[in-house]
């Protein structure tokens, strides 16, 4: 999901714009598309220069005048949700079909089409209309870990992308849930931290990751947001045996470590799902993990994950 720049970050533009640096460069430093840097630029500068307290006043100003629309406020879309609702329909389906029928068109997500049920007026109708009432299995039983410390109390840096050592962290189920993978990756980088795991339970997971951690600089290790499964119920031993600050994506939230699910669809390539882990060598995983981080990304300009977290570029910050 975008965001709008932070007035630390557009300071940051100004600094690197008065020493000749490309966008290009620029949103690399940032861990931002080029395309962001140049309409900042282009929409908050003036012909004097760019001027970040300017620049941050004139977004906020922006910010102010935009009225406030919510996707189901659009007329047609949402009689289009509600004639489905009321054929019961679930949210996916009237997602998934509204894609397939208007593929240009306004759209909504089953999670924005949940969201707006249980927070209407009307929440108690529409839920009749659903099979179970609106309860989902995820949303009702996942995330209910003690003490668990959500993703809008973490510290902003994290959001910003801009220093190296905070993680996210799932796991990859096997054939039969008989054993699976602990995936840990590195926000800004895109590094994998990848390792076998014989039972998806709370202390062998905490166990693996540990290990996996066990060997990084300080200054890698800041933060690790994780999925809500129960296999991270030990996540207050886990931040105190590593020194990580652990927190939880919200539920149904999965965009919100979205670095760590896009990694984890580069993993199918080589592990489709209905694989077997139970025989899986940890020297196949290292491969795995091997090609992936010494693999070359467009979002880091052509460099690996492995070059971008241990020999960052000039300017980036490690803590």
């Amino acid at each position: 999901m975008a965001t709008q720049l932070t007035l630390q970050e557009r300071k940051r533009v100004a600094q690197l714009l008065a020493m000749k640096t490309s966008y290009r460069k620029i949103g690399r430093l940032l861990g931002r598309s080029h395309t962001t840097i140049s309409r900042e630029v282009g929409r908050n500068g003036t012909a004097d220069g760019y001027w970040p307290n300017q620049a941050e006043g004139c977004a906020e100003a922006r910010r102010r005048e935009r009225p406030l629309t919510r996707k189901l406020d659009d007329p047609e879309l949402n009689e289009y949700v509600r004639v489905r609702l009321a054929r019961h329909w679930s949210p996916e389906q009237i997602a998934g079909r509204r894609r397939l029928e208007h593929p240009a068109g306004r759209r909504a997500s089953h999670v924005t089409i949940y969201r707006w049920i249980r927070n209407g007026p009307q929440r108690g109708h529409w839920e009749q209309c659903l099979r179970r009432g609106g309860r989902r299995k995820d949303l009702e039983t996942r995330g209910k870990l003690p003490r668990r410390v959500e993703i809008p109390d973490r510290p902003e840096i994290v959001r910003q992308r801009v220093r190296y050592g905070d993680w996210e962290g799932d796991t990859i189920v096997g054939a039969r849930r008989r054993s699976g993978l602990v995936s840990l990756v590195e926000r800004k980088s895109g590094y994998l931290l990848r390792h076998k795991v014989p039972r998806l339970k709370a202390t062998p997971v905490r166990r693996v990751i540990q290990r996996q951690v066990a060997a990084l600089p300080a200054e890698l290790k800041h933060t690790l947001t994780l999925d809500n499964g129960k296999e991270f119920a030990e996540h207050e031993p886990l931040a105190e045996r590593t020194g990580l600050a652990v927190d939880f994506a919200q539920p149904d939230c999965a965009w919100q470590r979205g670095t760590n699910e896009n990694t984890n669809g580069l993993v199918r390539q080589f592990l489709p799902k209905g694989t077997d882990f139970s025989d899986l060598r940890h020297h196949h995983i290292q491969q795995i993990q091997d090609r992936l981080n010494h693999r070359p990304r467009e979002r880091l300009g052509w460099r690996t994950p492995h070059e971008e977290l241990f020999m960052p570029p000039t300017g980036a910050t490690q803590s």
